[in-house]
């Protein structure tokens, strides 16, 4: 909602087989199979393929005369988000190597904001996963950014930063972070800090506005003491 408030198209991804309805009506004692499951090979592989098959559709209705969104998407500048599962199918896209990734990126993206990066399991080294992003990223974690899905710890998804080259990376680490400061829900949200949402809010506008509109303003704002303004003492707050 903040993003479209600033013009930008929002557009939510469902993927089939690794949504809601993996855990929808099922007993809570068998939830976490369930969620253990459809974190798979072939939902990895399905949802890299989604990506595309929406971008290409949005291709479509936008140049269709008779669709509601004729004419009103720019597609030459194209941003992408997601969150845990989301955020491993965007690195996968946006500039990651080896599995799961695509074989090349997707160069239809411009830029992308992660939130709760992930480092590979088991298949090579963050250095070969992320070495070669050449597009704009911007990670965000915490200090306590653990799911009891995904087998990622703090320190795996602090690799993924120091493993990206120089030019256009940003990472954020919220102090006392959880995984649930990127969401609306989930258990872990009575202890959630407003302020993040504050600051999620703020740096990914200015994210999007840098590297999307080209907006020098915004880009100062990121680069200089902007970040700040909005991050509590021991949030830390890194660019390269």
């Amino acid at each position: 909602e903040h993003w479209t408030s600033r013009g930008y198209a929002a557009v939510f991804l469902q993927h089939p087989g690794s949504d809601s309805t993996v855990w929808q009506g099922i007993a809570l004692r068998e939830r976490r199979a369930a969620m253990q499951a459809a974190a798979s090979a072939q939902n990895s592989r399905d949802r890299i393929a989604d990506v595309g098959f929406v971008l290409d559709t949005l291709a479509q209705w936008n140049a269709d005369p008779e669709h509601p969104l004729a004419g009103r998407l720019d597609l030459e500048h194209v941003g992408m988000s997601g969150h845990s599962f989301g955020a491993k199918t965007t690195q996968a896209v946006a500039g990651q190597r080896g599995w799961p990734a695509r074989r090349g990126p997707d160069t239809r993206i411009d830029a992308a904001v992660i939130f709760s990066p992930s480092s590979p399991a088991g298949v090579g080294t963050p250095q070969r996963a992320f070495g070669e992003v050449a597009i704009p990223w911007l990670l965000m974690t915490g200090t306590e950014d653990v799911a009891s899905i995904g087998n990622q710890s703090v320190e795996s998804r602090l690799a993924v930063f120091p493993a990206l080259p120089p030019g256009n990376k940003f990472e954020l680490v919220f102090e006392e972070g959880t995984h649930a400061a990127f969401t609306d829900g989930g258990s872990q949200t009575n202890r959630r800090n407003p302020n993040h949402h504050r600051a999620i809010l703020a740096m990914t506008t200015a994210f999007w506005d840098a590297f999307l509109r080209s907006d020098q303003d915004a880009m100062a704002w990121l680069e200089g003491e902007g970040p700040r303004s909005v991050l509590e003492e021991k949030d830390r707050w890194q660019t390269k």
